[in-house]
């Protein structure tokens, strides 16, 4: 279908269980997206503990994976691109929508409240988009992939300091981003940067590996990933039980006051997930896995506006209230209707949306054009 451009991004050349990958985490991401947008808004799941306990479950690894696929691709971007290109690429990749999408995000909030907000507030909100993310909601995660992937790449190329290393500086920040953490310190964007550091370190030390037949044997292999999703079920099963125990700290309360728990969910379960891709890659199946993957930036970016947009629609347009078909219709239009609206906007020339470089232009007919600028603006994966 052009709307989703799955027949370019399938026939395109890229490394396919990555895309897998992508398009599992941010399917699982917007399923705790779904439930927060819903219960944040009158929504009750008393009746539905289950869809609860799914979502704490699969929390312990979404995001990390994000960091460790993107630092998987590290050297292989400065290879192609040069230091100075994959620091560019980073601002009009990352930076770039991380503002356009946060700015959006922000105004909508304040539009809704039914309040004209003053210059200083606007200010203060869209600023903190950059030095205390996690206040914004979701944009925490594209200000710390951006700083990381900056920091990184230039203790790499500058200092010349070997992926082993990096990551035991890597260890040394998840120590101290632990030590905030469980003392309940407030260090704005750095807290996330010390703690997924480890995360992106982890995906340069592993690239050579992931990147080869020999890793796509490995992880396909009944005994490396048998035993291994016994252990990580167990080991879900036993920080759900935590998380769930918590009281208000909910299923963040691993992540924040048993961090190194945390960190043992977070590596079992990116194995598990990317075993998974390597066997779809391997048997070719669930190929929309790969659209969606494909577009997991654009979606991120957009989700929670999409997901706000649809709860309105449905409960007060429709007056859909039933959770068990208000909750699905919520996770489903968060995935599908982000996508439609990249494509829309890359074929309206709303590319300024995305990225502040602007596709050339060529003699293509205006499809084949419109496909060709999708690839070449989402170049910043693969």
């Amino acid at each position: 279908m052009v709307i989703f451009n799955s027949k370019a991004i399938l026939g395109e050349h890229r490394t396919q269980w990555i895309d897998y990958d992508k398009g599992i985490s941010i399917i699982l991401v917007g399923y705790g997206h779904a439930f927060a947008v819903l219960q944040g808004h009158g929504t009750s799941f008393e009746h539905y503990p289950f869809l609860n306990y799914v979502g704490v479950f699969l929390y312990g690894f979404r995001m990390p994976l994000f960091f460790i696929i993107s630092g998987m691709l590290l050297s292989k971007s400065i290879q192609r691109k040069g230091a100075r290109g994959y620091l560019y690429s980073r601002v009009n990749n990352i930076l770039h929508p991380l503002l356009v999408w946060g700015i959006i995000e922000i105004t909508i909030k304040l539009a809704s409240a039914g309040e004209i907000p003053t210059l200083k507030t606007l200010f203060a909100d869209y600023l903190n988009l950059l030095i205390d993310p996690r206040k914004t909601g979701v944009f925490w995660y594209l200000n710390a992939l951006f700083c990381i992937g900056i920091i990184y790449s230039i203790v790499k190329t500058k200092l010349a300091l070997r992926a082993s290393h990096q990551l035991i500086v890597g260890l040394l920040f998840f120590c101290l981003s632990a030590y905030i953490h469980i003392n309940g310190y407030a260090a704005g964007f750095l807290t996330d940067i010390l703690e997924y550091y480890l995360f992106f370190a982890i995906g340069d030390y592993i690239s050579k590996l992931m990147l080869s037949e020999k890793g796509k044997t490995y992880f396909t292999s009944p005994k490396f990933y048998i035993p291994l999703f016994l252990v990580f079920v167990t080991l879900q099963y036993y920080a759900t039980q935590i998380n769930l125990g918590s009281g208000s700290s909910g299923m963040v309360y691993v992540e924040r006051k048993l961090p190194f728990l945390f960190l043992a969910q977070a590596l079992l379960g990116c194995a598990i997930s990317i075993s998974f891709s390597f066997m779809l890659e391997k048997h070719k199946k669930l190929v929309f896995l790969r659209v969606v993957g494909f577009h997991s930036l654009f979606i991120y970016c957009m989700q929670i506006i999409v997901m706000n947009f649809s709860r309105i629609a449905l409960v007060n347009v429709l007056g859909i209230k039933e959770v068990l078909i208000l909750f699905p219709l919520i996770w489903l239009l968060g995935i599908t209707v982000p996508i439609m609206i990249y494509n829309c906007c890359i074929r309206w020339q709303l590319w300024w949306l995305f990225t502040f470089r602007r596709p050339k232009a060529s003699k293509r007919s205006s499809s084949e054009q419109f496909k060709t600028n999708t690839l070449i603006i989402n170049d910043f994966n693969q």
